[in-house]
């Protein structure tokens, strides 16, 4: 017994000495500096090229469609990212991974991998802005997979880091979102030209599938009704690409696996469209606007090497084709800006204490203050925030309880009333309002009283 303990002691010791004693070889080591002339600069046959019309200096750091870069969209604010595309395919190239999203560093910024196994971005100053911490974790390589996967592999050829584990607003073919330890979920860009975490996030939770508007107000969740049925929790999602009996209708699918289910329960998938022009080489991207949107790209097509397949939120329902029906664009919390009405797509009025009138991007509401004698509410009929197709919201409960809610809450800009299932939604944030065909669905405003 004492000599089987000490055997695997020694055993762990061995491990742990191999481990901490792996190093990079000297030639697989690397140390890259942003600096020098932008690609293609000041070119007029060929314009800007990429993804919010950065500018970009490469490394030479890739595998076919992919390359690193760091890359800018205002002067001295650099990331690294993963760029997929080519300049001979001369189409619009996407950026699909970044390392330190809301933590630019400027030129002569460096990214380098050490002996020691550690990946580093640091500024010119040498101080650390992102890493992988694996240092003297066995690291002895460097890659980047076929799928954009970037790897950092040991001996064995595992992967002890990999940037698969990190996304932000983008999945890639291969890429998992998981329920438990993480990832779980894609974050918005904020805007073309900051990049910074946005207000929509796409995430995986143990009933669902969802779309969050500032982390807390859903505009869209999965309809997997079987997971209520047969008591199954969601353990992960990988974006896959299914087969069918013919090849050619073959899709591209999240793929869901699930615990605590029953043998014959099938696993849930949200489908997105047939999988076409015979490249696995697609992404699914949640944009700055809140939607979700899977791109595939066409190797060998010059001028229009990205083709859009599918789109959750689309109003001529021409990509849209999912698991479920069509949503429309109304879902989107700023289809029509700060405030509007929306139907069927389109930004149809703004509403008003009195009445709703012609709907321009100025449309806006005025902030009423806290006191309870300061402020009215004015009430629109047949209309419904975004936030009550996909929430339950309190019920069953009365209109003149749903009214004190609001009122009593200082944050709460109106409230949403059903009359024929007496539930009640408050709303700290207004944005696009839906016009729907029952009378029952009542929204209330509320207004500064002059």
């Amino acid at each position: 017994m004492a000599a089987s303990s000490l055997s695997f002691i020694l055993l762990c010791l061995f491990i742990s000495f191999s481990i901490s004693n792996a190093i990079v070889p000297s030639a697989d080591t690397f140390r890259y500096v942003n600096e020098g002339v932008f690609d293609q600069q000041d070119d007029i046959q060929y314009p800007p090229n990429a993804e919010y019309t950065t500018t970009y200096r490469s490394l030479d750091l890739s595998t076919f469609p992919f390359r690193l870069v760091f890359y800018n969209s205002t002067p001295n604010a650099y990331y690294l990212g993963l760029r997929m595309g080519t300049t001979r395919d001369e189409s619009l190239m996407r950026w699909v991974w970044e390392a330190n999203r809301g933590s630019p560093v400027r030129e002569n910024a460096t990214f380098s991998l050490g002996s020691d196994g550690n990946l580093i971005l640091a500024e010119s100053t040498g101080q650390i802005v992102w890493q992988t911490n694996t240092a003297n974790k066995g690291v002895v390589g460097f890659a980047i997979e076929s799928n954009g996967n970037i790897v950092l592999k040991d001996s064995s050829g595992n992967f002890v880091w990999q940037s698969f584990d990190s996304p932000t607003d983008t999945l890639l073919v291969g890429q998992t979102l998981r329920v438990n330890g993480g990832p779980f979920k894609l974050v918005s860009r904020d805007s073309i030209t900051n990049n910074v975490n946005g207000a929509y996030s796409f995430v995986i939770e143990p009933k669902r599938l969802a779309l969050y508007y500032k982390n807390s107000m859903r505009y869209w969740s999965s309809t997997f009704p079987g997971l209520n049925r047969a008591n199954a929790t969601l353990v992960n999602a990988t974006l896959q690409i299914a087969e069918a009996e013919y090849e050619e209708n073959n899709f591209h699918v999240l793929q869901c696996i699930i615990e605590n289910a029953r043998q014959f329960f099938d696993r849930p998938i949200l489908a997105f469209g047939r999988f076409q022009y015979n490249s696995s080489l697609s992404y699914l991207r949640l944009g700055i606007d809140g939607n979700l949107r899977l791109y595939t790209y066409r190797r060998g097509v010059r001028g229009d090497a990205w083709a859009l397949l599918f789109t959750m939120f689309d109003g001529d329902a021409k990509t849209s084709r999912a698991s479920d029906d069509p949503v429309d664009e109304c879902q989107l919390p700023s289809r029509c800006g700060k405030f509007g009405l929306c139907e069927e797509s389109q930004c149809v009025g703004c509403p008003t204490p009195n009445g709703v009138l012609a709907w321009s991007k100025d449309c806006d509401y005025k902030l009423p203050s806290c006191n309870a004698n300061s402020f009215k509410y004015y009430e629109l009929k047949g209309v419904d925030h975004f936030t009550v197709k996909y929430t339950s919201g309190t019920g069953r409960t009365g209109i003149d309880n749903c009214k004190n809610r609001c009122t009593k809450d200082c944050k709460c800009l109106g409230y949403f009333y059903h009359t024929d299932t007496a539930r009640c939604w408050t709303v700290n944030e207004l944005k696009t309002l839906t016009r729907v065909g029952n009378s029952t669905n009542l929204a209330y405003i509320k207004t500064p009283i002059n």
